[in-house]
């Protein structure tokens, strides 16, 4: 895989996969053996080698080719084997005389109208070159990791890390200098300047290669120079000035001798035909020729900049300068206008679900496909409803309360709002369920019998609109509904009515299979007719049969189960009604309310009513409630049999006692089938307007109690597991975005918000939780007001949009603004610029004034959240008491509405003036929610990986990373999250394995992808900047390493603030690699943060005051060092007693400063009073303890490699050995004993049992002298006490409890807790096994270890295992 191309890999991917140590080339695929090296003559270009493979297809090769630097910009070729030229579709393998070192010749096709429009669209790619401006101006998110280390290329052509450490060998030597760091980044600073995330790009401007490049007025050509080949005429002025028309043919492109005034077509005079428009360009201009080699030798970005990222990611900060510094050079040359014929995206999606599965490269080339498709499909979904908001599009009905849109293949419509699912609410509730169930269905593993539709949600100047492709077939008009369900393909549904055919018989086992694997129970409802229609879905969902003869399932967004906690209902169950019938009445509703916990309602106030009435359980909660009552299940049965006589006893017996056991407890946790444990869950119980038979009670109670207990389960169980997880752990959220993983996580939904604030403040650790208390209100506040802003901004017209905005955000930020002050700055500033009077007084958005703002979020956020009070009477309380920063208010609005803002200083703090203007609004860009298409292989792998990293072993995962990093490479050219986490966990493992400069070269693309497919400000990014800085430490780039980590604190305050545990960590990092006062500054700022969030005896907290210790005596003051590590020692004694390892090593190392300091003291006593100046010897870290120390403070020594698995599996392999060989001498005794009764034979007997008794003891001897050189070969600082004594040596008992103690420690990431730190130097004193202590996460992806070592929950949260 030396010159392997990726798909859409860009140009440069070829030089980037020669060398990457994520490549193919380092992975065990079996794929990758039949590799071929080739020669490329032909079309103009020097010959050059290329790898290929033996199942690449021959347009394969040619796509790869295409993407070479010394064929690009080239285009329209094929290959051609010894004069034959060769089938696109044909595997190389295949071909005739194909084999390693064949010259396969390019040969020059003629063009046709179409490829030589593209042909023309890869010029413009190239000449293009992106300005540094150009993503932030278009709202996605830039890479700033090369402006950040001032460095032009990224590394990519070596693993070990040199051409980086020689291009910046000059940042090495300034790296130390104290007085660099900015003040505002210092602890305790409040500046937070916005100039400071986004710095100036060190990458030169691209040079200017022609002054114009347009259609030609003469274009399109007349019909007699049609008939002749001409396609296009094109219009080229040079730098010299010079103005060319230029001809497109089926042979390329030649000048002809038009002019402005003058039609000519025919070919100038010695002017040649060439076949790529640059070659004649060159010829032409030697301007153009010299700027071109330049450009395409040294202006363009490495292929993980340079290629588009699948979505778009918002970057909420713009440029500087709103206006263009450059012209668009080619913007009328025409090549990227939309299609005539608009894409069918539904057939697309199909088509390309239904390709082969069979092998590895097809389901490689499965899943690129479908990324392409769905990323093409989210972008047309983007761009049609900025049309239609914006009012370019008509609606194809009459509708004005349900607007639909055509446009470009895609059905776009905002959906009525109902008042039965609560108004505009409903309607936007139902539209993203809708997308959460077409995800489930869409996720179900097996074969794809049913089909959905792509769809997508956006959310653009307040308008959330719902796209979807168009259904073929299926569609309907309003003479379609006279006709019968059956004739409009209509087959399942509470509207299709009795039928019976061979489709629907297939339909229902297709979506009976669904149910199982979506734990949906098969019940019976009544329909509107009265008649009694079976279902496995919900009582919205239709199944469909297409005119493709497809099966489609449509309506799914109540696929979930309904939140009993939020159900009107449920609420009426609670209540109830005696006053017709008291006695039957009050049985009744003692027989509903049974099913809630004891005083659940009294003490929670639930079941209550929610603004909008589809309140659905999420996915996550679902499959932890499941696990849970397994759990309970399981407990159950063992009571049950203990009580009968012991589980061997029912089982030896074969009597009824285990299946009675199965069956009471299967009645006593709800489960649907009484003879085994299965869980599953009516979606349509508590909906309104259901009717189910009598014949149903039973199981409709049955579903009513799984439910309430369902919803009790999030209040009882899920947000106090919650609290305790953020309580025990630093790797907490840190903005709204992370915080909504972690409690989705959880199956925690958004609107039980206000009841984690109350779980927080009622908790003797609320102190301990500020951060998420701060985060939590911070949430709450901003999606009140953005539900606001939607209705504020949806009355503003396109003219006056950047003002209302402006103006919104004021009132917002501002306590006592008013709208008279920016009325009347925007009347002067209109006319100056003579657009009249200015605003109207009467604008509605203008009226609007802080008081009524703040009055509207108030009554929003206790509506919908319950929280009356704690928002209190402006942002100045949440400021000044939740410790909340405006900067931070402002990126998250920004985030979630789409708005842009220019970037400079803003200051928030003024309590009267405007912060913002409209010319800092610079844009509002559509946010848009869309399914997420699966990478199967490439997870599947990543997962193997961590299950092996749990395992301890370390070789077997570190190989299983690369495959997965070259599976993801396959299909999205690494440009996903799964992708980041994946490249980062094969950083921190080759890390591990002393690999330091190949973790530093593939962090560096972990960073680069995170900031570009998360965001540059996301808090992964911070996290990966924190990496980044413990691998260049490691290779002695220490300056580097702190701008990493000066970069990460400058996120980490912008997106939250300094009063964070993750901060402590990046502080903890910053004082050992900075130098001098700051040093100090920082350490200190840790400890105060550790011992704030933690405690004084806590791991975290002990470390930072070993870290103070270890600094005070680097600079000679062992007072302070003495009393730093004797809080130490004190939280070491409070944790693990008096003779613990860790509590000796402290104890050794406080006897060493305390020698130290008597020296010393001595010295100067010996000295006199009359020495002034006196030397005082101090004891400095060595680099390595500093590196090591930054591992533990980052979570990279979460893995470690254990080798104590492997040691029990040798230890077992040996005692059944032993004991096989006892066995064969006895009965070889035995039956020597019978044969032969002489003197001689028994001492020949006795000798040779003394000789195997001799070897027996040295076998044994040998056998615990290497289990103990195994012991020390851990990558623990010493060896585990609970594996010093050997399985040969325990009884039978002991060995099964050694054996189960085993099992328990292979689950883990890390060393046994105590670990000895066997050194007495201050090297030794890092602490590795205290804080490298395993967490484990509860919920569906329990077995997932955090990788990611610091601020979101799991790297991979939402996938399930």
């Amino acid at each position: 895989m030396k010159d392997k191309v990726r798909r859409g890999g860009g140009r440069s991917q070829a030089k980037n996969d020669d060398t990457s140590p994520t490549s193919a080339k380092n992975t065990d695929l079996k794929m990758d053996e039949d590799n071929f090296a080739v020669k490329i003559q032909g079309a103009g270009v020097e010959q050059f080698e290329l790898h290929v493979h033996g199942f690449w297809l021959v347009q394969d090769a040619i796509m790869t080719l295409l993407s070479r630097d010394e064929v690009f910009p080239r285009s329209n070729l094929s290959l051609s084997l010894a004069g034959a030229t060769l089938d696109p579709l044909s595997q190389m393998q295949s071909l005739k005389g194909f084999k390693a070192g064949s010259i396969l010749r390019l040969t020059e096709e003629p063009y046709t109208a179409q490829s030589a429009r593209l042909h023309l669209a890869r010029v413009l790619e190239l000449l293009r070159a992106s300005a540094p401006q150009d993503a932030l101006r278009e709202g996605r998110s830039p890479s700033i990791l090369d402006t950040i280390t001032q460095s032009q290329t990224q590394d990519t052509t070596l693993q070990n890390g040199k051409n980086l450490k020689r291009s910046l060998s000059n940042t090495k030597t300034e790296g130390t200098n104290q007085d660099s760091t900015p003040e505002y980044l210092l602890p305790g600073s409040r500046e937070r300047p916005l100039m400071a995330l986004l710095p100036n790009s060190s990458q030169p401007e691209a040079p200017s290669c022609v002054r114009d490049l347009s259609l030609s007025c003469w274009n399109p050509p007349p019909g007699h120079r049609k008939i002749q080949g001409d396609f296009l005429y094109i219009t080229v002025v040079t730098t010299e000035g010079r103005r060319c028309d230029i001809t497109s043919c089926p042979k390329g492109f030649f000048l002809n001798r038009s002019t402005e005034e003058v039609f000519d077509p025919r070919p100038a005079q010695s002017a040649p035909i060439c076949h790529c428009f640059t070659d004649l360009l060159c010829h032409l201009s030697p301007a153009f020729k010299q700027a071109f080699i330049i450009l395409k030798n040294k202006f363009h970005l490495p292929p993980l900049e340079a290629l588009p990222t699948p979505y778009h990611t918002l970057s909420w900060l713009g440029p500087p300068c709103s206006s263009r510094i450059h012209k668009n050079t080619f913007s009328r040359l025409g090549v990227e206008e939309q299609p005539a014929q608009a894409p069918d995206w539904n057939e697309e999606l199909q088509a390309t679900r239904d390709l082969p599965q069979g092998s590895l490269e097809e389901r490689l080339q499965r899943d690129k496909a479908l990324l392409q498709v769905n990323s093409a499909f989210v972008r047309a979904v983007t761009q049609g409803a900025e049309n239609v908001i914006d009012g370019f599009v008509e609606p194809v009905n009459r509708n004005p309360e349900d607007p639909a849109f055509l446009w470009g293949g895609l059905f776009i419509s905002q959906g009525a709002a109902s008042d039965v699912f609560g108004g505009e609410r409903g309607r936007r509730a139902a539209q993203r369920l809708e997308l959460k169930g077409v995800q489930a269905y869409s996720d179900i593993q097996g074969p794809h019998g049913l089909h959905i539709l792509p769809t997508a949600v956006v959310d653009y100047r307040g308008v959330r609109l719902s796209a979807q492709g168009l259904a073929p077939g299926i569609e309907g008009t309003e003479q379609d509904l006279e006709v019968s369900p059956a004739s409009r393909g209509l087959l399942y549904g509470v509207n299709a009515g009795p039928q019976e055919s061979p489709q629907r018989r297939k339909l229902l086992e297709h979506l009976a299979q669904a149910a199982k694997a979506l734990s949906i129970q098969r019940h019976v409802v009544v329909s509107p007719k009265g008649n009694v229609v079976p279902l496995f879905t919900s009582i919205d969902a239709q199944g469909l049969v297409g005119a493709d003869q497809r099966f489609y399932v449509l309506d799914v967004f109540r696929s979930f189960p309904a939140d009993a906690n939020f159900c009107p209902e449920a609420d009426k169950e609670k209540e109830g009604d005696p006053a017709d019938d008291e006695q039957k009445n009050c049985k009744d509703d003692e027989a509903k309310t049974k099913f809630w916990p004891d005083n659940y309602c009294s003490d929670t106030g639930f079941p209550k009513c929610f603004p909008h009435g589809l309140c659905r359980l999420k996915p996550e909660l679902v499959q932890a409630f499941i696990q849970h009552k397994h759990n309970q299940f399981g407990q159950i049965v063992r009571e049950k049999l203990d009580k009968n006589g012991g589980f061997e006893e029912c089982a030896a017996a074969g009597d009824s006692r285990s299946t009675s056991a199965v069956r009471e407890a299967c009645k006593e946790v709800g489960s649907v089938s009484d003879i085994i444990f299965e869980m599953r869950f009516n979606p349509n119980i508590y909906s309104p307007g259901v009717t189910f038979p009598r014949t149903e009670s039973t199981s409709t109670n049955l579903q009513k109690r799984l439910l309430q207990e369902a919803a009790a389960f999030i209040i009882t169980h899920q947000i106090p597991a919650f609290v305790d997880y953020c309580l025990q752990n630093n790797e907490v959220p840190v903005d709204g975005a992370s915080l909504k993983k972690a409690l989705h996580h959880k199956g925690i939904n958004l609107r039980y918000m206000g009841h984690v604030v109350k779980a927080i403040t009622q908790s003797e650790d609320e102190v301990k939780l500020r951060h998420i208390l701060r985060i939590a209100i911070s949430e709450i506040f901003m999606r009140s007001t953005k539900r606001i802003f939607n209705s504020f901004v949806q009355g503003v017209d396109m003219a006056s949009l950047s003002a209302a905005v402006s103006h919104f955000l004021c009132c917002l930020l501002v306590p006592h603004y008013t709208p008279t002050s920016i009325g009347d700055d925007m009347k002067k500033k209109s006319r100056r610029r003579g657009r009249g009077a200015g605003l109207s007084e009467s604008t509605p958005w203008s009226t609007l004034t802080a008081a009524e703002l703040w009055n509207m979020v108030c009554q929003d956020a206790a509506q919908t959240y319950g929280i009356c009070d704690l928002l209190g009477t402006g942002p100045s309380h949440l400021v000044e008491h939740y410790g909340l920063q405006k900067m931070s208010l402002l990126r998250e609005f920004c985030l979630k509405t789409g708005v842009q803002l220019r970037l400079k200083d803003y200051f928030l703090e003024n309590q009267n003036k405007a912060p913002l203007n409209p010319e800092d609004v610079l844009n509002i860009f559509p946010v848009v929610k869309h399914l997420h298409m699966p990478i199967v292989d490439a997870t599947k792998a990543f997962r193997t990986a961590q299950t092996s990293l749990q395992k301890g072993l370390l070789d077997q995962a570190y190989e299983q990373l690369k495959e997965a990093t070259y599976l993801y490479g396959r299909v999205c050219d690494d440009l996903h999250p799964e992708a980041c986490y994946c490249h980062s966990v094969l950083a921190r493992v080759a890390f591990l394995k002393g690999k330091s400069a190949e973790a530093r070269s593939i962090q560096l693309k972990a960073v680069v992808i995170s900031e570009r497919v998360l965001g540059f400000d996301h808090p992964d990014t911070i996290q990966q900047y924190a990496l980044l800085a413990v691998y260049m430490n490691a290779g002695g780039e220490t300056a580097l390493a702190q701008k990493c980590l000066l970069r990460a604190r400058l996120l980490m305050l912008t997106v939250h603030g300094e009063d964070h545990p993750y901060t402590a960590a990046l502080d903890s990092c910053l004082g050992l690699v900075m130098s001098g006062s700051q040093s100090e500054q920082y350490l200190k700022n840790a400890l105060t943060l550790n011992t704030s969030f933690f405690g004084a005896t806590n791991l975290h907290t002990a470390l930072s005051q070993h870290l103070l210790a270890q600094l005070m005596c680097s600079k000679g003051d062992y007072r302070s060092a003495m009393v730093h590590e004797k809080e130490a020692l004190s939280a070491f004694t409070s944790m693990f007693g008096e003779d613990h390892a860790q509590t000796r090593c402290s104890t050794e190392f406080l006897s060493t400063i305390t020698k130290q300091a008597v020296r010393v003291e001595r010295s100067i006593r010996q000295a006199g009073p009359e020495c002034s100046e006196q030397t005082v010897e101090c004891l400095t870290p060595t680099t390595e303890t500093i590196l090591e120390q930054m591992v533990l403070v980052t979570g990279i020594r979460k893995i470690v490699q254990s080798d104590r698995f492997q040691e029990y599996k040798l230890k077992h392999k040996e005692r059944k050995a032993a004991v096989a060989k006892e066995v064969i001498e006895s009965l070889l005794s035995k039956a020597n004993t019978s044969e032969s009764a002489s003197k001689e034979e028994q001492q020949t007997n006795q000798k040779e049992s003394v000789k195997e008794a001799e070897n027996s003891e040295a076998t044994k001897a040998e056998g615990k002298k290497g289990s103990d050189e195994a012991s020390l070969e851990t990558n623990d600082v010493g060896s585990v006490s609970s594996d010093a004594v050997g399985l040969d040596s325990l009884s039978a008992d002991e060995g099964t409890k050694a054996k189960q103690e085993s099992d328990r420690l292979n689950g883990e990431f890390n060393g046994a807790t105590d670990t000895a730190a066997s050194p007495s130097d201050l090297k030794a004193m890092t602490w590795a096994d205290v804080v490298s202590k395993p967490v484990v996460a509860d919920g569906p992806a329990a077995n997932t270890p955090e990788v990611n070592g610091g601020l979101a929950t799991t790297q991979n949260g939402e996938h399930e295992e």
